[in-house]
């Protein structure tokens, strides 16, 4: 039986419909047919089970077919409650890591979420099934290039890519409601910290590659304080780029 994809190869319809006098344009969000069964599974017994309980997160990790996302030697083990390979000493994050951590984030509908660590864009997508705001960074070329052809090519036609330094995160978008980071520096970024909002809220591990990691949760305050909560012990690949340790964040 052959499965039907949304996309690989496909012309998004544009659905209008009247809404208080004016034409809303609805644009369907990329589906696949594939790997149903492994993705409900997933969901239910490495997420719901450990916790995460918000309906707009399980909504979306139901709904992305992370096997888009994965080298094809591992597409068989996509929905596998473990970390994968994805090249150049990188990892897509275990299933249950990329709930949790956008589930602190406690986004909303029209959140402005800034991602440091593109990898494989699947924490990305996942961010643009909560909110069309998705502002992502890589700074390892090849998997920053692979990602965006993702993107492209399987209609998650609002995320923003970039190649740079997420050490800088991006200033032109700033502030954000929320911002994610998928890779450990050993102090947080003031520069991040500086790009948060009043009232935001920052996801991040904290560590040395070698030593412990500690995923941190970051609260800016509205008189620019920082409020941290320790979550879970992790193992992240470490940040790299241009760090300005005298002034980092502890």
């Amino acid at each position: 039986m052959t499965a039907t994809c949304y996309p690989p190869t496909i012309v998004f319809l544009y659905l209008t419909v009247a809404a208080l006098g004016q034409t809303i344009t609805v644009v369907p969000k990329p589906r696949s047919s594939e790997f149903v069964r492994q993705r409900l599974d997933m969901t239910a017994q490495q997420i719901e089970s450990r916790g995460v309980k918000d309906a707009a997160v399980v909504a979306a990790m139901q709904q992305v077919p992370r096997h888009w996302f994965v080298p094809d030697r591992f597409r068989h083990a996509a929905y596998d409650d473990r970390p994968l390979p994805i090249g150049h000493d990188q990892t897509i994050s275990q299933p249950y890591i990329v709930a949790f951590m956008t589930d602190s984030l406690d986004l909303e509908a029209d959140s402005r979420v800034l991602e440091i660590g593109t990898g494989s864009g699947y924490q990305a997508a996942v961010l643009a099934e909560i909110t069309p705001h998705v502002y992502t960074i890589e700074i390892v070329k090849p998997l920053a290039e692979r990602a965006a052809a993702v993107f492209t090519q399987r209609g998650y036609d609002s995320i923003q890519s970039r190649i740079g330094d997420g050490y800088q995160g991006w200033p032109e978008h700033a502030p954000f409601d929320a911002i994610i980071v998928t890779c450990a520096p050993e102090r947080i970024p003031p520069k991040l910290i500086e790009q948060l909002k009043p009232g935001g809220r920052m996801c991040i591990p904290v560590g040395t590659e070698k030593g412990v990691q500690e995923l941190v949760l970051v609260t800016k305050q509205k008189d620019g304080q920082l409020d941290r909560q320790h979550l879970l012990p992790v193992r992240f690949v470490p940040m790299t780029g241009e760090t300005d340790s005298a002034t980092s964040h502890d």
